[in-house]
């Protein structure tokens, strides 16, 4: 038992060791009573929207301007999302129905592993294996004996996408959405107000620091009005104006992996019933996306401008469009990495301020999503701690890092050589955690998700989709007979068949919702 002396002495020392981690690390002790989010869009209003429904005695402000528009091509998500609406409130008819949405059930991959070739990553799992094997084992000796069928096969939701088949079921399938990005970032205002943020119209003049910590203190708008903050979080897009132009945060490059750098987006009028998969098609220097919503069709070409210029690209997009174009095609810019630490001192950057991975896999919304909810879960309350902002930096660089692996696999791993770009993606060193994932995989057939990773069974599908196939497979696999491994990929492939066969079609199930 503590004694008063005792614990006198435990709180001097505590005191004293506060006070010299507090000149090291610059802990601000005052609460953090007033959070000034810069920039509205998606990232913005979804800070904005979690934020003030789960801290009440927090003051909110939003600071952005009409004057300045936004990304808005981030159309297509993965289904990680729902947990954010569930947060919110948000049912999936609801969501659909406000931003004009379609369903997603995974993407199909056109001429990625080689020309005319196709694959489909697909959200749901595939087949059914054991803890020991997984189901691409008894798959891979299925092939051996000549008895499998193609990977995807196996798999309910790219089974029902094909069949263009859709429903809520309560095993299946796992789903995403295809979305308007701008009538999210509007449902989520509308609930931020309603949930007493408060929006300032206006435009930055000058963002003011403490001299001596480098804290960021207020944002000085062109109207002359100040405002002051204890968090501040930039969602400014790549201007960056907090994170990078305020507080010099290093940017980590990784176009040496990824040279994409450029986008151009369009939107076209439907031809036909919005597909239940977005679409991913590769050419000489990039590839295109096709993301189907209710009332239109959302199309663009990501592509490396050392290998294919503006004028060529934009040729290439609007020659292979379908419909009408409804906007005027336009270049977006960009670099692929992340700022070393999304949170710097008093600021944490959220969506593209933060950093851009492209959007092959449809991960931009899930990385804001991310830095938002670990935002939550290290909220600094009481003052800024190093402990948490390093923890929120760790947890956040592992997110990007995996992410970052899992897309550069799908430009390594392929057979294509016929273009300078395809030549430079086989010869690319890659990073050693990717090395090691792949020829673990190629050489013992072992696969092991790590540990709070996003992508568990996309990776097999985007692997095997792509012609990298196991030498051996499990031990356990050789276990069964052949006429009972044939009877048990027949009977998961009828299974799905069955299933696939009860669903309504996907345009058939977005109405039912309109109806709602």
């Amino acid at each position: 038992m503590l004694t008063i002396y005792d614990f006198s002495a435990m709180l001097a020392s505590v005191n004293e060791l506060s006070s010299s981690r507090c000149k090291e690390i610059k802990i601000m002790k005052s609460e953090v009573k007033n959070v000034v989010i810069l920039g509205g869009g998606t990232a913005g209003w979804m800070a904005a929207a979690l934020l003030s429904k789960t801290f009440t005695k927090v003051n909110i402000t939003l600071v952005e301007s009409e004057q300045i528009g936004t990304i808005g091509v981030g159309e297509a998500t993965i289904p990680s999302l729902h947990f954010f609406n569930d947060m919110l409130g948000i049912n999936s008819s609801e969501f659909i129905k406000q931003t004009a949405g379609s369903f997603k059930l995974g993407i199909n991959f056109e001429n990625w592993h080689k020309n005319n070739d196709s694959y489909f990553h697909a959200f749901g799992a595939t087949g059914a294996g054991m803890w020991a094997a997984g189901f691409h084992e008894y798959w891979q000796r299925g092939v051996e004996l000549g008895v499998s069928k193609p990977f995807s096969r196996y798999n309910l939701e790219a089974q029902a996408a094909y069949a263009g088949r859709f429903a809520h079921v309560q095993d299946g399938p796992n789903f995403a959405y295809h979305l308007d990005a701008s009538l999210y970032a509007k449902m989520l205002r509308q609930r931020s107000q309603a949930q007493g943020v408060t929006r300032i119209e206006g435009m930055v003049e000058t963002v003011n620091t403490d001299r001596e910590s480098g804290y960021i203190t207020s944002l000085m708008l062109k109207s002359g009005e100040q405002i002051d903050g204890d968090l501040f979080i930039d969602c400014s897009g790549f201007a960056g104006i907090l994170i990078d132009k305020t507080l010099n945060t290093p940017f980590v490059d990784w176009s040496h992996w990824l040279p994409m750098d450029r986008a151009i987006a369009v939107q076209t009028t439907l031809t036909e019933s919005p597909p239940p998969y977005t679409r991913s098609i590769a050419n000489h220097a990039g590839w295109q996306w096709r993301i189907p919503l209710q009332h239109r069709m959302g199309n663009g070409i990501v592509y490396a401008s050392k290998y294919m210029d503006d004028e060529e690209a934009t040729e290439l997009l609007m020659s292979s469009i379908e419909g009408d174009a409804l906007t005027e095609p336009r270049v977006i810019k960009f670099k692929t990495g992340h700022r070393q630490t999304l949170w710097n001192k008093n600021c944490v950057a959220i969506g593209l301020a933060g950093g851009f991975i492209e959007p092959l896999e449809s991960t931009a919304i899930h990385i804001i999503q991310q830095g938002i909810m670990q935002l939550v879960k290290y909220f600094p309350q009481y003052g800024i701690n190093q402990y948490e902002v390093d923890e929120y930096n760790y947890y956040m660089d592992m997110d990007y890092n995996n992410i970052k692996d899992f897309i550069i696999l799908h430009y390594k791993q392929t057979e294509r050589n016929d273009s300078p770009f395809w030549q430079f993606c086989q010869n690319m060193t890659l990073p050693e955690s990717l090395q090691h994932r792949m020829d673990m995989f190629k050489k013992t057939g072992r696969f092991v998700q790590r540990k709070d990773e996003i992508f568990g069974d996309s990776w097999l599908q985007v692997m095997i989709g792509q012609g990298l196939i196991p030498e051996q497979h499990h031990p356990l696999a050789a276990e069964l007979p052949e006429q009972e491994l044939k009877t048990f990929l027949a009977g998961i492939e009828n299974d799905i068949q069955r299933k696939v066969r009860q669903l309504p079609t996907h345009a058939e199930y977005l109405e039912r919702i309109k109806r709602l």
